[in-house]
C-alpha cells in the first residue's frame, strides 16, 4: 500500500488536485490558500456558493471598478474570508499574492472591470467543484505550517512532490 501524497507548498495544488490521491497531505505557509481549500474540504464552502459570490462581486467590480477591487482588498485585510481572497487573486495585478510586513494583501488592481464574465466565473467554479468533489471523495488533510514541519513527519511510503517558492 502507497503511503500519503505530500505537498509542502500546495499554492494552487494544480499537480495533486489532478492526480487526485486517495490520501494526502496537502500544506502551506499561507493561511488563506489553506483556509480556501479547507473550507471546500470540510463542504463549509461550496462550489454554488463559490458561483453565487463571484456573479455578485463580479457586478460590483464591473459597476465601480478600481474603487470597488480596493473595497473588498480592505475588507479581506480585516475579516480574511476565504470568498473574498479567491476575488482578490483572480482580479489582482497579474494573480500575484504577496503580503505587506503587517500580514495585508497588498497587491494592486489588475484594471480588468469586466474580469469576471459569464465564462471566467464557470472555468473557477468548474477548477472549484473538481477539489471539492475529489475532498469528499478521498482523505485529504489542509495544513497551514512551514515546509520544514511538514518534511519532519514523512513516512518511507510517502510520496512528496516538492516545487518550492523561487527565490533569488
Amino acid at each position: 500500500d502507497r503511503g500519503r501524497w505530500i505537498e509542502p507548498f500546495v499554492g494552487s495544488g494544480v499537480v495533486g488536485f489532478n492526480i487526485a490521491p486517495h490520501d494526502a497531505l496537502f500544506c502551506d505557509s499561507n493561511p488563506h490558500i489553506i483556509a480556501f481549500y479547507s473550507a471546500l474540504n470540510t463542504g463549509k464552502l461550496t462550489p454554488e456558493q463559490v458561483k453565487t459570490y463571484l456573479v455578485t462581486e463580479g457586478k460590483k467590480l464591473a459597476q465601480h471598478g478600481n474603487a470597488y477591487y480596493y473595497e473588498v482588498r480592505e475588507r479581506f485585510n480585516t475579516t480574511y474570508q476565504p470568498l473574498d481572497f479567491l476575488v482578490l487573486n483572480r482580479s489582482c495585478f497579474n494573480g500575484v499574492i504577496r503580503f505587506n510586513s503587517q500580514g495585508k494583501f497588498n497587491v494592486p488592481f489588475g484594471h480588468k472591470v469586466e474580469r469576471f464574465s459569464k465564462a471566467y466565473i464557470t472555468k473557477i467554479v468548474n477548477q472549484v467543484e473538481v477539489v471539492y468533489k475529489q475532498a469528499q471523495l478521498c482523505h485529504w488533510t489542509f495544513l497551514c505550517q512551514d515546509f520544514r514541519q511538514t518534511l519532519a513527519d514523512i513516512q518511507p511510503d510517502d510520496v512528496v512532490y516538492c516545487d518550492p517558492p523561487y527565490a533569488g
